[in-house]
């Protein structure tokens, strides 16, 4: 799927945004520079890889994850703060019968340090309308086609919660260590267009 997003309007809303916290003496612009800095420096697909290849390999790190994440990720020595608040997030695991998708109906809220930068088409209001009505049809055209037994969940992130796809490991890996599974894992598969 691909689509250009309405990147002035959002740009536009958020330099209002951004004005009006400045106005109120909230916050500087040399704090909100700051704030951006610290989000985007190490950010990266490689950061969400890491952490799937850790729950491939570690039962007891898969469990913890999927149970509460924010708790978790120190142990791969990262964290969802980053912020001015740390914002919350659920890993949800994808199995033989059930698939999950991610996505931000309301903007393009992404979990940008575990994830990277959030692809074009994730901001596009093509994507962001369609994956919540015909999620099936809309993976089809991203080349994932599941089977109609196999359910699937829509995600939608907000400004507080995020959420990571923990793919299903694939087969033939069980030799792999951690630093090579890692490799496997692509953002799509984070974000559950695609099967890794």
């Amino acid at each position: 799927m691909s689509g250009e997003h309405a990147s002035s309007t959002v740009a536009v809303r958020v330099r209002r945004l951004e004005e009006r916290l400045i106005a109120a003496g909230v916050v500087g612009d040399d704090q909100l520079d700051a704030i951006l800095t610290g989000v985007l420096n190490g950010a990266s697909p490689v950061n969400g890889a890491r952490i799937v290849a850790r729950a491939w390999t570690d039962p007891g790190f898969r469990e913890r994850l999927l149970a509460d994440a924010n708790a978790a990720l120190p142990e791969v020595g990262l964290s969802m703060a980053g912020g001015i608040q740390e914002q919350r997030l659920k890993v949800v695991e994808n199995t033989a019968e059930h698939h999950n998708v991610l996505v931000c109906t309301l903007c393009s809220c992404y979990p940008i340090g575990l994830l990277g930068p959030s692809p074009s088409w994730y901001k596009s209001e093509a994507y962001r309308s369609r994956v919540v009505r015909d999620p099936r049809s809309v993976l089809q055209e991203f080349g994932l086609t599941l089977g109609d037994d196999v359910r699937i969940t829509v995600w939608d992130s907000s400004a507080e919660s995020r959420y990571m796809v923990l793919p299903r490991r694939p087969e033939g890996t069980d030799g792999l260590d951690e630093e090579a599974l890692a490799r496997l894992v692509t953002r799509e598969g984070l974000i559950g267009t695609a099967a890794v």
